[in-house]
């Protein structure tokens, strides 16, 4: 009786792996900005080797302090935040955090806010010159300060901006985060794409208020904030697939998904909207380690599909 031969190959690994317009990444899983502080404070909970990349929180030329507080609040399904783009400073962000971040095991992506257009340039000319800022994501679309969210609602403006700054982004890879405060995302997108985006990140925080009907009076010492969160989910996806039918899929500018990402099934969702990276954010205030979750999850629905790469997920919508 001839006994059935059995293979000696390994069955096939799920790459979980993508390209962010030229940057490998391991997996698709990222922080998002102003979520996780400069490393240093995530990887007390988790490995930062075990992300496709972490996105520091915003840094400007000058230090802020940021609003004063309360400038956060729980709400159902999500947050209101108000912080203000508090940060160290260029000077200090170089000094004392970059070091800790040249020994991170992923792709570091630096996240930039300014006043004006000269802040954004003078920024990213410094940040390009350092060896570990992989990409340069500009913050044009904060809705907790009075200055730079002008940029990200006035497509005229962001082009503007992102022109003046695109020659000063020479080795770092060039990611604009897209405001969801605006009647028209994919004018803003197409914008950003026109003026030299290498990337596109959506969404920032929604607009947002919530108020003590006992003080009758605002709870955010800033009075609105942003609203992050599992509520804002649907309204991302929607952006998210806009986006990257109407502009990005055809420039070939990969998408950074993001907003209300708390399971791998939300992961799945942006990448069959066409994202190509997802990135988590309020949901590592609740579970710091929930990267790992979310690549588990991701794999083992790549593999129960009988795909042998995640890539094979995006912009798969029917």
């Amino acid at each position: 009786m001839m006994l059935p031969v059995m293979s000696s190959m390994p069955a096939t690994a799920v790459d979980l792996s993508v390209d962010l317009a030229g940057l490998t990444l391991r997996n698709p899983i990222l922080t998002a900005s102003g979520t996780s502080g400069y490393g240093s404070e995530l990887a007390a909970f988790l490995d930062l080797g075990t992300l496709g990349a972490f996105v520091t929180k915003s840094v400007t030329v000058e230090p802020r302090r940021g609003n004063p507080p309360p400038r956060a609040v729980e709400t159902c399904s999500g947050m209101l935040n108000a912080i203000g783009l508090a940060n160290v400073g260029l000077e200090r962000f170089l000094k004392e955090k970059v070091p800790y971040l040249r020994t991170a095991r992923t792709v570091v992506i630096v996240n930039v806010a300014g006043h004006r257009v000269e802040d954004y340039v003078a920024a990213c000319e410094r940040l390009d010159a350092c060896d570990c800022v992989r990409g340069i994501e500009l913050n044009v679309s904060c809705p907790n300060v009075v200055d730079g969210l002008d940029f990200g609602t006035d497509p005229q403006r962001l082009h503007a901006l992102v022109t003046a700054v695109r020659p000063h982004v020479r080795n770092a890879k060039l990611i604009v985060k897209l405001s969801p405060n605006v009647t028209d995302i994919t004018a803003t997108a197409t914008a950003a794409v026109a003026a030299g985006a290498d990337a596109l990140s959506l969404i920032n925080t929604l607009q947002g208020m919530a108020i003590n009907i006992e003080a009758q009076a605002p709870i955010l010492a800033n009075r609105c904030g942003g609203l992050s969160g599992p509520a804002i989910k649907p309204v991302a996806l929607a952006m998210v697939h806009r986006v990257y039918t109407r502009v990005a899929r055809d420039a070939s500018v990969p998408v950074i998904g993001m907003g209300g990402v708390t399971t791998w099934q939300d992961v799945v969702e942006f990448l069959l909207a066409g994202a190509t990276a997802v990135a988590v954010g309020t949901a590592l205030f609740v579970n710091p380690a929930v990267p790992k979750t979310l690549c588990a999850g991701l794999r083992e629905y790549v593999d129960r599909k009988g795909l042998r790469s995640v890539r094979e997920l995006i912009g798969r919508l029917h």
